[in-house]
């Protein structure tokens, strides 16, 4: 748990108080038998009725005194691990939000989602069950075996001479335990993965009826899992029989040894039953030691897995810019070349510039670099080679927050939320109704005024209860109420039929004069009235210029639009 100690500063003195509580109920709970033993031994044999009631008397309040402080503790443990795992857990969430979309792709969806739920449960059953054992099970067996030594020293003897077995036991485990339960984390990744793919293409899977397919997969993950689980957990619990084995052969002899002392007249009934109550306490805060080192295992692991990502270090840092230039373009790319592996370039030596106001538009085949130019404008990324300036800044020397606020974007693969149409098309920004309406007019979604409410119809999760046109709409909305400087538009419009795509981008032209827009698109249609017009091949640009200057220079170009518009010069 050393990862995360700094998350328990500041709770060290509820967590000192809870302890002390435990350790008062522990005191009186090891009263208990030597009070018995004072009863058996001493006020029986005397008929001292008054002292029987006195010790019977005492003996019950320590009952129920030990009851209320291990409520109280318990009910305390309880609050102090959920706040200390509410901080990790807030911490971990907003770590992962800074993180870069290149550390995001290493760290995975399905491990950050594992991370952020299983493993800080772990951290906050160790926490609280270190809280409720952590101080109650040592004293109950360092006093009992102290209490046992003043009683009978020959016969606490052997329970002592027991316990460096068990020591053994206990760290040969948890060392073993540690990396084993480290990976059942990682292959609990591996099951999130798995049920995160299924519930996302869960449409796909029944249209294509591969269900039993992804049944078979999940079952295998599952397996692997269960058999990684069990490994970790059947040496997990070792630790409980062999300290059990152990005890209770010591035990034994103790009764063995105290039956023979009570037969020589050397020692009395009454010590004997008390001794045999210690030995119980003791077998009992023992195993609660195990039970410690166990979920320590567990939560030493999950620790580990957290602490590493909360120590990630921010790999886009802003750097000390050197000054604006004067009269620059709006948006600039010079001479960018990036990769995503560091095996084979995604984009090389990309040029281009654009004024405000004007149109970008990307055109290409699947995988040629049109939606990582976006990612490397926005700063998901940085460029291996070359700078993006935008009005002659580098995006390097910009706060990220700053910089993104000058966008809007609608993703290739974007994500619309549980809750009502204006909620998503807000998204938590301080926007008026006015705004939202303007948008939704703009991206053509006439749909919502069709639905009952309105802006305030609901929305199922990622959007079930929309066809697929009326989700890019309500994107497209999303990404104009701002009216952004800069507007991205990933395939925004595959699923608009032609005269709605005509109206959108009819709309943009109008409406959004100083805005300064990249659209990929595969329909030449979509892009014909851009600006300037890339055409991308394996990242590289295989063309660039207007509609008209490609069907004459780009043979690529026009292929493409003569497939698509007959002979290039389709309508609007």
């Amino acid at each position: 748990m050393s990862d995360l100690k700094h998350y328990l500063r500041p709770f060290w003195g509820y967590i000192i108080l809870t302890m002390m509580i435990k350790l008062a109920g522990a005191l009186l709970e090891l009263m208990i038998p030597y009070l018995m033993e004072v009863m058996l031994d001493v006020k029986v044999p005397a008929g001292d009725l008054t002292g029987i009631y006195i010790c019977g008397a005492l003996m019950l309040a320590c009952a129920f005194f030990c009851l209320a402080t291990n409520v109280i503790a318990n009910r305390m443990s309880a609050v102090s691990s959920g706040k200390i795992t509410q901080s990790i857990r807030h911490d971990l969430f907003e770590k992962l939000e800074s993180l870069s979309a290149k550390q995001m792709d290493k760290l995975t969806t399905a491990s950050a989602v594992s991370r952020l739920t299983s493993d800080t449960y772990n951290i906050n059953q160790f926490l609280a069950r270190t809280q409720r054992l952590g101080i109650r099970a040592p004293s109950l067996l360092i006093g009992g075996i102290i209490i046992m030594l003043s009683l009978d020293a020959t016969l606490a003897l052997v329970l002592i001479a027991m316990l460096p077995i068990i020591a053994v036991v206990v760290y040969l485990v948890t060392r073993t335990t540690i990396p084993l339960y480290t990976e059942v984390q990682n292959v609990l990744d591996k099951v999130v993965r798995v049920v995160q793919e299924n519930i996302t293409g869960i449409r796909v899977i029944k249209a294509l009826s591969k269900t039993e397919d992804e049944k078979k997969r999940f079952h295998s993950v599952n397996e692997e899992l269960t058999v990684t689980d069990q490994k970790a957990g059947t040496i997990a619990a070792i630790t409980n029989p062999c300290s059990s084995l152990v005890l209770n052969l010591g035990l034994t002899v103790v009764v063995l040894v105290g039956a023979l002392q009570v037969n020589k007249g050397e020692t009395q009934p009454g010590m004997i039953v008390a001794f045999l109550q210690y030995f119980t306490m003791i077998l009992n805060a023992m195993m609660g030691v195990t039970r410690i080192f166990v979920m320590w295992s567990k939560g030493e692991a999950s620790a580990k897995r957290v602490g590493r990502v909360l120590e990630l270090p921010r790999d886009l840092t802003v750097e000390e810019a050197l000054g604006e230039e004067k009269n620059a373009p709006h948006i600039e790319f010079r001479n960018v070349s990036f990769s995503y592996t560091g095996v084979g370039e995604n984009l090389t030596n990309l040029s281009f510039r654009l004024e405000h106001g004007q149109v970008l538009g990307i055109l290409g085949p699947t995988g040629c670099g049109k939606s990582t130019i976006l990612n490397l404008l926005m700063r998901l990324y940085d460029p291996d080679k070359g700078q993006i300036l935008i009005d002659g800044q580098d995006i390097r020397t910009m706060d990220a927050g700053k910089l993104r606020q000058k966008f809007g974007v609608v993703f290739q693969n974007d994500f619309v939320t549980e809750g009502t149409i204006a909620d998503n098309i807000r998204f938590f920004r301080d926007l008026d109704d006015a705004a939202l309406e303007r948008a939704a007019e703009d991206a053509q979604a006439g749909f919502i005024a069709q639905k009952e409410g309105g802006m305030n119809a609901e929305v199922m999760v990622r959007g079930n209860n929309l066809s697929g046109g009326q989700k890019q709409r309500l994107l497209i909305a999303r990404a104009l109420a701002a009216n952004p400087e800069i507007l991205i538009l990933d395939d925004a419009s595959s699923a608009l039929d032609y005269r709605t795509d005509a109206n959108l981008r009819r709309a943009l032209r109008q409406n959004y004069r100083d805005t300064t827009t990249l659209l990929v698109a595969q329909r030449v249609s979509s892009l014909r009235h851009a600006d300037l017009i890339l055409v991308l091949d394996d990242g590289c640009v295989t063309g660039a210029g207007t509609h008209e200057q490609l069907m004459e220079s780009c043979e690529e170009y026009r292929i493409i639009a003569q497939t698509q518009m007959g002979d290039g010069k389709g309508a609007v």
